[in-house]
């Protein structure tokens, strides 16, 4: 920050790191080890979409990037009951690596394209035993992390959310601002 934005009061964001999307892999075995929970083979990236062609050829690009490979992840485009689209990768549980890497993929080239101001969030689902699910959610305007535990139609697990937060505080940077771990409500995969 300059000098001059200090004398007019203003402040950069803070500058998200999409890299921190390559931790989850080490911490989907933390979660394993001590809370029992295991990715579902489900990612997503929640954004909003924006008119015109160049959103479209953009929207078009990643999805053709995601299906080039000849190991495919099996991709889609859903649009939820809010108006936000959500482009949803699934691919074998075990292998989340791949999944971040997709992840990443499609942040990175809708910001490349012109689309960063219209990204929300990221989202790797998990699951227990007993069926319990959460989203581990990336905010991308943040550049952290926080776990979202739907329990209900409108409910939320909130000692799940915060047991979570506890066992990964040290291998994510994690949302430290609770009123920011909004609620992502029928997210693909929860």
């Amino acid at each position: 920050m300059g000098l001059w934005d200090v004398v007019r009061g203003r402040s950069r964001a803070p500058r998200n790191d999409l890299d921190a999307l390559f931790h989850v892999p080490s911490a989907a075995v933390t979660l394993e080890t001590t809370l029992g929970f295991t990715p579902t083979g489900q990612a997503s990236v929640c954004y909003r979409p924006a008119a015109g062609a160049g959103f479209a050829d953009a929207q078009a690009d990643v999805v053709a990037l995601l299906r080039a490979d000849a190991d495919a992840p099996a991709v889609g485009v859903e649009l939820d009951g809010y108006g936000f689209t959500w482009l949803v990768v699934t691919g074998e549980p075990s292998d989340v690596a791949g999944l971040c890497t997709d992840l990443h993929a499609v942040n990175t080239t809708l910001e490349q394209h012109g689309f960063a101001a219209g990204l929300l969030c990221s989202l790797v689902p998990f699951v227990d035993r007993a069926g319990r699910r959460f989203g581990l959610t990336y905010l991308y305007k943040q550049g952290t992390f926080y776990p979202f535990a739907p329990c209900g139609d409108q409910e939320r697990d909130t000692l799940l959310e915060l047991s979570v937060r506890d066992v990964l505080e040290e291998e994510l940077p994690m949302e430290p601002d609770l009123q920011r771990w909004l609620a992502v409500w029928k997210a693909p995969g929860l």
